[in-house]
C-alpha cells in the first residue's frame, strides 16, 4: 500500500502499542469484562515482550501495531490495532495480505481470535478469506488456509 511502512517494534515502542491497544480496543474490553487499565497494561507488557510485534507505519507516522506468533504449521496473529483515525483507509487489510503471504510462503495456515461482540472486524476478516472454525463464549476463532 502507498504511504505504509512495517518496521520491528523495539522496547522503546511499549507506551505506543498499548496507547493503540486501549484506542482501538478499550470499547470492546469494556462491553465483556470491564477496563482495568492497571490489569490492561500489564497483560499488554507480557505479550509485548513474548511477541514478534511490528509496527505500522502511515506516510511516516506510526499508527498501529500488529503481533504474531508461530508454530510449524500455523502463524497466529494476536493483535492487530490501527488508531481509530486512520481505520478504514486499507492499512489494515495491507497487513492482513502481508501476513498471510508470508505464512503462505511458509506452508503454513493463518488462525486468530475475534471477540465475538466485535462483528466489524469479524466482517473484516470475513473480507480476508477468513472462516469461523471454532467459538466459545466470548470469542470465535478464525482461519484462512493458504498454500
Amino acid at each position: 500500500m502507498d504511504g505504509m511502512a512495517i518496521r520491528k517494534a523495539d522496547s522503546a515502542d511499549v507506551d505506543f502499542t498499548f496507547a493503540v491497544k486501549e484506542a482501538a480496543f478499550r470499547e470492546y474490553v469494556e462491553k465483556v469484562w470491564g477496563w482495568d487499565g492497571a490489569d490492561q497494561r500489564e497483560l499488554h507488557e507480557v505479550r509485548f515482550a513474548s511477541q514478534d510485534v511490528h509496527i505500522v507505519q502511515y506516510r511516516g507516522t506510526d499508527v498501529g501495531y500488529f503481533s504474531t506468533s508461530s508454530t510449524a504449521d500455523r502463524v497466529r496473529v494476536v493483535q492487530i490495532f490501527i488508531l481509530p483515525e486512520y481505520q478504514r483507509k486499507g492499512l489494515g487489510s495491507a497487513c492482513m495480505r502481508l501476513i498471510v503471504s508470508d505464512a503462505s510462503a511458509q506452508e503454513k495456515s493463518v488462525r486468530l481470535q475475534v471477540l465475538k461482540i466485535n462483528t466489524r472486524a469479524i466482517a473484516f476478516y470475513r473480507r480476508l478469506g477468513f472462516s469461523i472454525v471454532d467459538e466459545d463464549n466470548t470469542h470465535v476463532q478464525m482461519e484462512i488456509l493458504t498454500g
